[in-house]
């Protein structure tokens, strides 16, 4: 009987940082991909994953590091997707299936837009819910997306074989997958992930600058370092976030900072029903959530 062939024979990552070097591990850890190939602007975090077993080889020319690949996974900060796109359309195979893990998948199509003057029918937009606030290759383990979500936000043009084989690659890592339209994942991300790390950002800074910082450091206790451990996160990514996001980043920001005007003006005035009513809500909502 002839074995099953793997899902991939030849992924390039192009960007082999905790993402994308966790999505290869677990390809790998499955015997679904048959080579990996690298591309990235660090040569040391290529060569670190080569040594680590992540890819099989590297090119730090995204051009060549395409060729002849089946899939293509673009793992970069959304500010540098396009120039990548404009780099290695013209070298893909014209059965290659692109992705990328992208947090605002808007940005992301009108960044495929303006490359292709159009929409590939082999590009099918993704975002791994998942992460941790380290960075590259050697922050990356294959279990990262177990009983995660990565949601996909498949458009008109993009035909089902290719929504398909990313669907399952991402089913092989152990996530969930989920469709969604790109604008509501945008809303939801920028409510979930995006200004929770914009919260926890601002909080640290705003301690930081303080005369006593110091001290006030010193007797952070594990609240403080929960809430903060995402401010650990890449700038420069979240700084890309923040422009592709914004209209919807805004909103939520807006929002928030309504109702804590509302709070601060309830302690102001000693409204012990107005704070415990909101403390109620908050407590009934968390303990709701399935989070885990």
């Amino acid at each position: 009987m002839t074995a099953p062939q793997p899902l991939i024979r030849r992924l390039c990552v192009i960007g082999v940082g905790l993402i994308g070097g966790s999505l290869a591990r677990a390809l790998r850890e499955q015997g679904e991909v048959i080579e990996v190939v690298g591309s990235g602007r660090n040569e040391d975090n290529l060569r670190a994953a080569v040594r680590l077993g992540v890819v099989d080889r590297y090119d730090t020319d995204p051009a060549r590091a395409v060729v002849d690949a089946d899939v293509v996974v673009v793992a970069v900060p959304l500010g540098a997707i396009e120039p990548v796109l404009r780099t290695i359309v013209p070298r893909l195979a014209s059965d290659a299936v692109v992705t990328d893990v992208g947090s605002a998948k808007g940005s992301v199509v009108t960044d495929v837009e303006r490359v292709y003057g159009r929409i590939p029918s082999h590009f099918v937009p993704g975002h791994p819910i998942a992460g941790t606030e380290k960075s590259g290759v050697e922050a990356s383990f294959a279990t990262l997306f177990q009983r995660r979500r990565v949601i996909l936000t498949p458009l008109a043009e993009t035909t089902a074989a290719a929504h398909r084989l990313i669907k399952r690659m991402w089913e092989l890592t152990g996530a969930e997958v989920v469709d969604m339209g790109v604008r509501h994942h945008d809303a939801v991300l920028a409510a979930t992930s995006h200004l929770p790390h914009m919260l926890a950002y601002t909080l640290v800074d705003t301690l930081a600058r303080l005369d006593d910082r110091a001290e006030i450091f010193r007797y952070a206790a594990g609240g403080f370092r929960d809430f903060t451990r995402i401010a650990s996160s890449d700038p420069t990514m979240w700084g890309d976030i923040c422009a592709a996001n914004r209209e919807q980043l805004l909103e939520m920001i807006a929002l928030f900072s309504a109702d804590l005007a509302r709070l601060a003006e309830a302690i102001r005035a000693d409204d012990r029903a107005a704070i415990l009513a909101v403390f109620q809500r908050a407590k009934r909502a968390r303990d709701n959530l399935y989070l885990d």
